[in-house]
């Protein structure tokens, strides 16, 4: 779905992102991983083209995204940014409404069938009971759940997530991941976030995409991923390993 090809992207000739190439493969969720500042937040700027690359091509279903129109764009691909612009006087029902704006543009009238895909999407997110209620008066993972909403109304295949689970305690965070996943099992979405808890990464994804100082040092599945001579050039100190007792998955602890 996704390809970058020698991709890089720097500002005031410092490099952020060295030359980069990876593939990202439609129907899975992509895990970006590292430490603060390694470069992943902007990685998933340049797939959601909030940054242009310095050098290189980020292509979208063998097409460059600068090729795209705008709207093109959205209908192919939406973006969640790690702050989410303030929604103070909006109601769920009315933010999950922005996500069809691609396909009926600034003076477009909603038709029957644009209500019946905000409802559709209310409902996979388990709000309809909070529908009508302002989004600022949500808990913090109501909020999440309401912003996900508005990405499945604007019916893209590929959805980008940048830290969505960073305001939220861990069974919060738990119950969001559990939601894209099931969104991407049942719908086939493509995924890609980046988060910072590598086991919640392990748990709900398919691969996983670990960088450093700007540049990719590893890539695989979770149980390629999570040993500790790769945990330990991801984060730089000793990270040990022990099966969960019923899956058997990898988990990370500090020793």
């Amino acid at each position: 779905m996704y390809q970058l090809v020698d991709a890089s992207f720097e500002i005031d000739d410092k490099i952020i992102l060295s030359p980069t190439n990876l593939t990202f493969t439609q129907g899975e969720i992509t895990t970006l991983l590292g430490h603060n500042g390694c470069g992943k937040s902007t990685l998933i700027k340049l797939l959601s083209r909030q940054n242009t690359p310095s050098h290189g091509k980020v292509m979208f279903q063998k097409k460059q995204i600068s090729s795209y129109s705008h709207m093109k764009f959205a209908h192919q691909v939406a973006y969640l940014p790690q702050h989410p612009p303030v929604t103070d006087g909006v109601t769920v029902r009315e933010l999950v409404c922005l996500g069809r704006y691609p396909w009926k543009g600034a003076f477009g009238r909603y038709s029957q069938q644009d209500y019946a895909i905000v409802d559709s999407a209310i409902e996979k997110v388990g709000l309809s009971n909070l529908a009508e209620r302002y989004v600022a008066s949500l808990s913090g993972g109501e909020r999440q759940r309401a912003w996900v909403a508005m990405l499945l109304a604007q019916q893209s295949q590929c959805i980008l997530l940048d830290e969505p689970t960073s305001a939220l305690d861990v069974a919060h965070q738990h119950e969001l991941l559990a939601l894209i996943r099931e969104l991407n099992q049942s719908l086939g979405l493509t995924v890609i976030m980046v988060l910072h808890d590598v086991n919640m990464a392990a748990k709900f994804s398919d691969r996983l995409i670990a960088l450093h100082s700007g540049k990719v040092i590893a890539s695989g599945t979770p149980e390629e991923l999570m040993t500790p001579d790769t945990l330990r050039k991801i984060y730089g100190m000793e990270l040990a390993l022990f099966p969960h007792p019923t899956t058997g998955q990898p988990i990370s602890y500090i020793p």
